[in-house]
């Protein structure tokens, strides 16, 4: 235990989420606490974490998680280390959300040149009929951008995803890839505006950002066969083949990046699944999941294609393998799950309160 490396989690404490501040010392070493000199509370050092609290060994905890991230089916975790079905439901609602908050401090608050974003929905079977689920993908490194979860697929879900994009996208020139819902271009011309102040009461004027490029790959099913269109919604021509040519090296335009995610989440989360017998049950359980399966994509995982090809010598190389989030330059390291449950979301800075009433006088 390292009190250096710790910080005060007290909402109330001036020296809130500070490290190295050298307010932390050791409280008990045997419980694993330690203490904060500011405002005097001790805590535990598995405070803000997965582990805390749990009574199981970590290393249990850490495979049991790792196994549910990749798909594995919760009685057969039952079955083999002996649990109740109900802990390990708990375990995974607890990873979700703590992988919700680390998603957001890491994805969500470091905005990027995102060149080209795909989006795409996914009907989630459940024991009452059937949800949507709405995802994100930023093409150029793979980055699961973030996921959104709502029982009828409208504007209101649509938004929801579109303000994710929104708050991780630099204003450069973007391309914006979807399916044929017509929700999706009005979302994204009201998205991706800024606010210019022109010193008036009132609000401000909203100016749209350019070189945002919405293109939409619209399939369509009849007694012929399976037709696609292409269909260019906001932008250049010339424009779009560049961003194309950018992200993904040249190509027509599609959504084949958004449906490989799909994919992928549709194999690690059962009532993703187009016929399954394993249907979701609560809404919280599959938000949980959702965020549980794209972090460990984007933190824990290679992915092949974005490896890069190291020159040792004239004739010899090897491959350098990298995660989303290391090809996003968000980490430069691939994440084990250990240290996804370990890591500790810092809480805002303290704000001291405002002062009301009369200044004091100074005193002579």
């Amino acid at each position: 235990m390292n009190p250096q490396t710790e910080f005060c989690p007290n909402q109330a404490c001036p020296d809130r989420g500070k490290v190295s501040a050298g307010n932390i010392v050791s409280h008990s070493q045997k419980e694993q606490r330690c203490r904060c000199k500011t405002c005097g509370k001790t805590f535990s050092v598995t405070r803000g974490t997965v582990l805390y609290s749990l009574k199981t060994s970590h290393e249990t905890v850490e495979r049991v998680v790792t196994l549910l991230a990749h798909g594995c089916p919760v009685q057969a975790v039952v079955a083999a280390y002996g649990l109740d079905e109900r802990t390990v439901r708990s375990w995974l609602l607890k990873a979700g959300a703590h992988c919700e908050q680390v998603h957001d401090h890491l994805v969500g608050k470091h905005p990027q040149d995102l060149g080209q974003v795909q989006a795409d929905e996914i009907k989630v079977k459940t024991q009452r009929g059937h949800i949507w689920m709405a995802m994100a993908i930023v093409v150029v490194t793979r980055l699961w951008v973030g996921g959104q979860i709502s029982p009828t697929r409208d504007k209101a879900l649509l938004t929801a995803l579109v303000e994710r994009i929104r708050n991780l996208a630099l204003c450069r020139p973007l391309l914006l890839a979807v399916d044929g819902l017509p929700g999706y271009v009005d979302v994204f011309r009201k998205a991706f505006r800024t606010p210019l102040p022109s010193g008036k009461r009132g609000r401000p004027r909203l100016v749209a950002w350019a070189d945002i490029h919405i293109v939409q790959v619209i399939k369509r099913r009849t007694a012929e066969g399976l037709t696609v269109e292409r269909r260019i919604a906001q932008g250049d021509p010339n424009q779009v083949e560049r961003l194309l040519q950018r992200s993904q090296g040249g190509g027509v335009i599609n959504t084949a990046f958004i449906e490989r995610l799909n994919a992928t989440f549709r194999q690690s989360l059962a009532p993703l699944a187009r016929r399954t017998r394993g249907p979701a049950r609560q809404t919280k359980t599959l938000q949980s999941g959702m965020f549980l399966v794209g972090t460990v994509y984007n933190l824990c995982t290679y992915h092949q294609s974005l490896r890069l090809k190291l020159w040792i010598t004239s004739s010899r190389y090897r491959w350098v393998q990298r995660t989303p989030a290391m090809a996003a330059d968000l980490t430069q390291h691939c994440w084990s799950v250990g240290e996804l449950l370990t890591f500790k979301v810092p809480p805002s800075p303290f704000v001291p309160p405002k002062r009301r009433g009369r200044k004091p006088k100074p005193r002579i």
